[in-house]
């Protein structure tokens, strides 16, 4: 059992620095986040929201600064590392899902297990167990095309959870939905990650799923301008 305490931050970036070009999309941000906290990430389009995000997941390395993973440096881990940690341990969701439109909701949520070596049965009954979770157990034989945005970015939270992933990383997550298909995958993730004890960097511009999150933090211009409350060892 991991007895790590649990005020002290499951992922943090430390004067995080990252440069595209002449943009500097982030420039010395601090953040940490708890393991089972919600934490929503929030600002304009541009504020480096999506940079932090990718920096703190592993996609991609930060020009400056650290970030730190379960007491490892990520940002120093091999390649081959950082994919197994993205397979086993990190879940993400994007805001158009990107589920596999050949694949069934049920194979789409059935293939991380599978591409971790477990077979196509067990994956199968694992994942359909997920997508009971999340409400869309009956939509399961339908492929993306055949769901609705709300389905179907559900069936994309269930893939992103299904290998028992520590934190999900979700990237505007009801961004191309309506109100009310936003609200349930909301109230869906937040119900799921609380029962699995799963961490969420919810990334948003949108200050009605931001009040899901326990915790929120704004950025703009690559900075933070405001937070909630301090995490030991992260904030100045």
């Amino acid at each position: 059992m991991n007895h790590r305490d649990t005020t002290e931050p499951l992922l943090a970036a430390r004067d995080l620095v990252k440069t595209y070009g002449r943009t500097q999309a982030l420039r010395g941000v601090r953040v940490g986040l708890r393991a089972g906290e919600i934490l929503a990430v929030t600002g304009a389009s541009g504020s480096g929201k999506s940079t932090l995000l990718h920096c703190l997941a592993g996609i991609v390395r930060p020009d400056g600064g650290s970030v730190t993973y379960d007491g490892q440096r990520l940002d120093r881990l091999p390649e081959k590392r950082l994919s197994e940690l993205r397979r086993t341990e990190f879940g993400v969701v994007f805001q158009f899902g990107q589920l596999i439109p050949e694949l069934t909701a049920l194979d789409n949520v059935a293939l991380p297990l599978m591409l971790a070596g477990v077979s196509r049965a067990r994956a199968r009954e694992r994942a359909g167990e997920w997508l009971e979770r999340f409400g869309v157990r009956d939509q399961g034989d339908l492929r993306p095309g055949g769901m609705s945005g709300g389905q179907a970015q559900r069936a994309a939270l269930a893939r992103a959870l299904v290998t028992g992933a520590r934190v999900v990383f979700a990237d505007e997550p009801t961004g191309a939905l309506d109100s009310l298909a936003g609200e349930q995958v909301m109230t869906a993730l937040v119900r799921t990650a609380r029962e699995a004890g799963t961490a969420v960097l919810l990334i948003t511009h949108d200050a009605q799923v931001a009040a899901y999150a326990d915790r929120e933090v704004s950025l703009r211009d690559g900075t933070v301008v405001a937070e909630d409350a301090a995490l030991p060892g992260v904030t100045r």
